[in-house]
């Protein structure tokens, strides 16, 4: 019954939030803090993938940009191409994302065998690979310099791109909420807490891990393709290591392994690097916010250690088991008055 409860309440509280970020665009009325919202959906949904990395199957990978530039290289391509209508738009997500699935497959098979920071390097190196592929294939990529494209007529209206990325990270996170808590998902947790163990078990645990990485890939894949309509542009930098390094941020920062963490995290991380920088323009400390911005980082790591959203899970366990644990009744202590009483 219990549980019952627990689960209604996290319903109540998703319609809640999807609710309120439905009216923000017309409560706001800004369109700088519409398109910063925007800019937190979609890395929210570049986070998600990387949590069911490193949260629920226990990778760390360093080439997780990758992805990310692939599908933003192929939105790009098709739509300078081609067209800038919507169907060469949901065309391209669908290209990004199988080429991306392929790519995570032959990544999965050559490096999942691999242990911890030797799969972290060899992920890193091959991402650097598809890095220099995008900076040397100028006829195609235009190199380091990128290039602009024109976006669906549609995405004009910042207030409708705005509704359609946040459609996007709903349904991201309703299907990768349905992959983790899969029996699947479930196989995958028993392979982040003791691989071997699982192994011996029966499962194959190499599957696992390629399935997790194709999931990962394909849904960064997403986020690289609605980042690159944000911008209208695209160069080399979406597969540089500071798209990782924010993947991997935002997931730690949020809590590890719970999906909502990395949501969090994206806008704690975004709003801290939006309102630092703006700081500079007023005073001249702020010049170097990026320093404050890793001071905010050791502090979220002291005060929350599993996270944001994973700290505030365990306190919240602690405070049910608490208040559900039976309360010993108090003895009472008959009171003495006089020596006779004892006797």
């Amino acid at each position: 019954m219990g549980q019952e409860k627990y689960y209604s309440l996290k319903n109540v509280i998703f319609l809640i939030i999807i609710i309120a970020l439905i009216f923000f665009p017309y409560v706001a009325d800004s369109r700088t803090l519409t398109i910063l919202m925007t800019q937190v959906f979609i890395f929210s949904i570049l986070a998600m993938s990387y949590d069911i990395l490193l949260g629920y199957t226990g990778i760390v990978s360093f080439g997780h940009a990758m992805f990310f530039g692939i599908g933003a290289y192929t939105t790009a391509i098709l739509l300078s191409m081609y067209d800038n209508t919507m169907m060469i738009f949901l065309i391209s997500i669908i290209v990004g994302m199988i080429f991306t699935g392929f790519v995570s497959f032959l990544v999965g098979l050559l490096t999942l065998r691999l242990k911890s920071h030797f799969f972290a390097m060899l992920t890193l190196a091959i991402s650097g690979l598809f890095l220099v592929v995008a900076e040397k294939w100028r006829t195609v990529t235009k190199g380091n310099d990128g290039f602009t494209f024109r976006a669906p007529d549609l995405f004009r209206d910042r207030v409708f791109f705005y509704f359609f990325v946040l459609v996007c990270l709903v349904v991201a996170f309703l299907v990768l909420r349905r992959f983790v808590t899969s029996p699947l998902g479930k196989v995958l947790i028993a392979v982040r807490e003791n691989e071997q163990r699982t192994r011996s078990l029966g499962f194959r645990t190499l599957h696992y891990k390629v399935i997790a990485s194709i999931v990962a890939g394909v849904v960064a894949s997403l986020s690289g393709s609605l980042y690159a309509i944000s911008l209208r542009f695209v160069n080399t930098s979406v597969m540089s290591m500071d798209i990782t390094l924010d993947a991997l941020l935002m997931t730690i920062i949020g809590g590890v392994g719970t999906l909502v963490g990395p949501i969090v995290g994206s806008f704690v991380i975004e709003i801290a690097q939006h309102y630092l920088s703006g700081l500079a323009n007023d005073y001249p400390i702020f010049e170097r916010w990026i320093i404050f911005f890793g001071m905010l980082y050791i502090l979220v790591v002291i005060f929350f250690p599993k996270g944001i959203v994973g700290t505030v899970y365990v306190k919240y366990l602690t405070w049910k088991s608490k208040k559900s644990r039976p309360q010993q009744p108090k003895q009472s202590v008959p009171l003495v008055k006089d020596k006779e009483r004892l006797e």
